[in-house]
């Protein structure tokens, strides 16, 4: 069966250290702690005072200085590990962890999968393909010594950078290893360990090569592993889950994330806020419980990304110079239904279809798989349709051979609409407002990828609200435009108030209204 040593670097908090060790100790499994040299010693004589009775427990031998982004917290790792293959000898896997990380899992569950999976969990991508560095350096990294550290001093970490490279002095990187990257949070097996530290003291070009290297982090054990281990035996992956805003700091959960993360495909995960106590509690309680019938959804990412991405309204810096320059067409008319219920919008737009004769295309800026003309290859993708939105229109114009158009926008799309609301065409806009129930919320999270079949009630029920209101938001987006030509039916309303509002809209008789506003079925589902 599986036996876990955590590899522990903390520099904080010596209470908090000293409940997480007693907590994942208390399954069978040990820890190597390293406290970093830079804490005061009277916090790291506690933590020794309350853990050195604990046989799971052992520390590294030395002490070292840590700074990010320097070797000195891969020393520190070795140096844990170290003191963890010397003290458990019965240990089969090695896991990195910090004092911000905690279990989302039980003990039991985590030790099934080790045992089901014989395999090392490292992310280890290509240092100069894969694209996992978004911004920043990249080869000078690698290629340029860096003896201070940036974030202290700043001036003279840049001076020496450009003084090296003014020089020229540029170094090779080891002829015989591939420079991988990725998350420090790995989990390794034993005889993964073993050779790590077999060729810490074989390959001293190597490691000299990485001591000057910048954020080796991320680097060194990426790299000596995928040297080392065979691929396939490699799982390019953390189970450790952690997100990154879009400022590259990394997300802390709070006692309301206990549902989201046990759902997610991981075994821990960091930062767990240092005031959520009763979200430590609850998972602490967890790793020392039985508990193994975990249901995977795995939406967390993707879940963040819509929830932070709220109220942040992205806009283009300035519009391209082919939407600038170019219009439809004075004597053009485009008629948009935007509509958050899909099907409600194409219902609606294939009655007007056959009452007004007018040619019409669905969601064709926001469904990938609409079904519109070849016009030479600006249909093909999403992004080119939006990229060149009034170049795709007025080939569709030209196309069909008509001055009227009919198409479906989903609200969300405000710009496109100011974009085409401000072209010399005769353009105009019928908002279908609808109302929303939570099934077909819960359903609309599911179809967008917010949540899945296996997504726990409680996160549905936390995300309801937010979606609610996203809707409402868009809509009062598009009143704050202040769209002339902007027409509103409801589904609240009565039959003759819609079919007056289509009748301006379309100009038509009210009759012919009536007959669009009575669209079987229209705002079913």
């Amino acid at each position: 069966m599986a036996k876990i040593a955590f590899i522990l670097l903390c520099h904080k908090d010596p209470d908090a250290i000293i409940l997480q060790a007693r907590r994942l100790t208390a399954a069978g499994d040990c820890i190597a702690i390293h406290f970093d040299a830079r804490a005061g010693q009277e916090a790291y004589a506690r933590i020794r005072g309350a853990l050195d009775d604990n046989p799971n427990v052992t520390f590294a031998r030395k002490r070292i200085k840590c700074g990010w982004g320097e070797w000195s917290l891969v020393e520190a790792t070795l140096q844990a590990v170290k003191a963890a293959v010397a003290a458990f000898p019965d240990a089969t896997h090695f896991y990195m962890l910090s004092g911000d990380c905690d279990s989302i899992k039980s003990a039991a569950y985590a030790h099934e999968v080790l045992d089901t999976h014989d395999r090392d969990y490292i992310e280890s991508f290509d240092f100069f393909t894969s694209g996992w560095i978004k911004t920043g350096m990249r080869g000078e990294r690698l290629v340029y010594r860096h003896f201070v550290n940036e974030r202290k001093h700043k001036r003279l970490f840049y001076w020496l950078l450009d003084m090296q490279k003014r020089l020229g002095l540029e170094r090779a990187i080891p002829d015989d290893v591939q420079i991988m990257i990725g998350s420090q949070w790995w989990c390794l097996r034993r005889a993964t360990i073993e050779k790590v530290l077999a060729f810490c003291r074989d390959r001293p070009d190597v490691m000299r090569f990485f001591r000057t290297t910048w954020i080796p982090d991320e680097t060194f054990f990426q790299t000596v592993v995928r040297h080392l281990v065979p691929e396939r035996e490699i799982e390019t992956r953390t189970l450790t889950f952690l997100m990154f805003t879009d400022y590259g700091m990394p997300v802390t959960f709070y006692n309301d994330h206990f549902d989201l993360l046990l759902s997610q495909d991981f075994l821990f995960a960091r930062k767990i806020s240092p005031d959520s106590t009763e979200l430590k509690e609850r998972l602490g309680a967890l790793w020392a419980s039985d508990r193994r019938d975990f249901v995977i959804s795995d939406e967390g990412k993707k879940l963040h990304q819509f929830l932070t991405g709220r109220g942040r309204i992205g806009r283009r810096f300035a519009p391209r110079f082919w939407e600038s320059e170019s219009t439809l067409g004075q004597d053009r008319e485009l008629l948009m239904l935007v509509c958050k219920k899909w099907h409600v919008a194409k219902r609606l737009l294939s009655t007007a279809r056959r009452v007004t004769q007018t040619r019409g295309i669905e969601y064709m800026f926001d469904e990938a798989d609409c079904d519109i003309p070849h016009l030479g290859g600006l249909e093909r993708s999403l992004e080119k349709r939006n990229r060149h939105r009034r170049a795709v229109m007025r080939l569709l114009f030209d196309y069909y051979g008509v001055d009227r158009l009919m198409i479906c926008l989903d609200p969300n799309n405000v710009d496109l609409m100011r974009d085409f609301m401000s072209d010399k065409s005769n353009n105009r806009i019928l908002e279908i407002q609808c109302s929303f129930d939570d099934d077909y919320l819960i359903g609309h999270a599911h179809r967008v990828g917010l949540a899945r079949e296996e997504t726990p009630p409680e996160v549905l029920e936390q995300l309801l609200p937010t979606l609610r209101h996203e809707f409402e938001y868009e809509g009062t987006r598009i009143r704050e435009a202040g769209f002339e030509r902007h027409y509103r039916i409801h589904q609240t309303r009565d039959r003759e108030d819609n079919a007056a509002v289509l009748a301006e809209f379309f100009n038509l008789d009210m009759d012919a209204a009536r007959e669009i506003a009575d669209t079987p079925h229209l705002f079913a589902g």
